[in-house]
């Protein structure tokens, strides 16, 4: 990323001005309180494939069904998606892929995507390889989804989102799909809200399969996501009942 001139430094602080992140934050957790909430299926999804990474441990069978349960959870399996007519061993070879990423992939977050954004494009584009094999689908949310269950290492780029930083944005970035730009913008996000941002992922751990809490935190991207997530949502005026 290249360095902005102080103008352009002023500029972004007053388009990403302090928001309270705590508070939207907070309508997002008020639905958390249940550890059958769907919600919850990106701590599992997360912890599954980080601790079998870190162990060793790794049952391609098992990491296929709790990757698909959680892209299942998130919406990614309904409507007109083409993996609705496939089944958890069409993620096999994605699943193999993502083992082969280096440990330390589970380390990048949006605080040092200066020297991390094309591992993140790069990881962006090898997702959609194994996702799509080949296929012309519409793959950003998906993708994204996946990049965001398993690394915690980018906000999902789905509408809610989409809507709330493109309006962060202005005529900056329309966030379509991952790239430099849309990540200068969450990474100037995150600048601005740092002390809020890094407190909210400091407190909010990772819950196993059983409620119980684990060694790990959600990343500062998902507490974006959640943020920007939680603001499309509220903006768009649709019930509550369907979460």
């Amino acid at each position: 990323m290249k360095l902005m001139t102080m103008s352009e430094q002023y500029e972004y602080r007053d388009k990403f001005m302090k928001r309270n992140i705590n508070e939207v934050i907070s309508k997002f957790k008020n639905d958390q309180q249940d550890i059958q909430h769907r919600y919850y299926s990106f701590d599992f999804c997360y912890f599954h494939f980080r601790s079998s990474k870190e162990s060793g441990a790794i049952d391609i069978e098992k990491s296929c069904q709790v990757l698909w349960s959680y892209l299942a959870s998130w919406g990614m399996l309904r409507g007109s998606s083409f993996l609705l007519w496939k089944n958890p061993a069409y993620l096999k070879d994605l699943v193999e892929w993502i083992y082969e990423q280096s440990l330390s992939t589970w380390n990048i977050d949006v605080e040092n995507y200066k020297e991390n954004s094309q591992t993140v494009l790069d990881l962006y584009k090898g997702a959609e390889k194994y996702i799509l094999k080949g296929k012309s689908h519409q793959s950003v949310t998906l993708v994204t989804k996946v990049l965001l269950g398993v690394f915690a290492v980018i906000p999902a780029y789905d509408r809610f989102f989409r809507d709330s930083f493109s309006d962060i944005a202005g005529n900056e970035c329309g966030f379509s799909t991952p790239n430099k730009k849309s990540l200068e913008i969450i990474y100037q996000f995150y600048i601005e809200n740092k002390e809020e941002i890094e407190k909210l992922s400091n407190e909010t751990k990772v819950f196993d399969f059983n409620g119980q809490p684990t060694k790990y935190h959600y990343s500062k991207a998902k507490i974006i996501d959640m943020y920007g997530f939680q603001v499309g949502y509220l903006k768009s005026g649709i019930d509550n009942s369907f979460r």
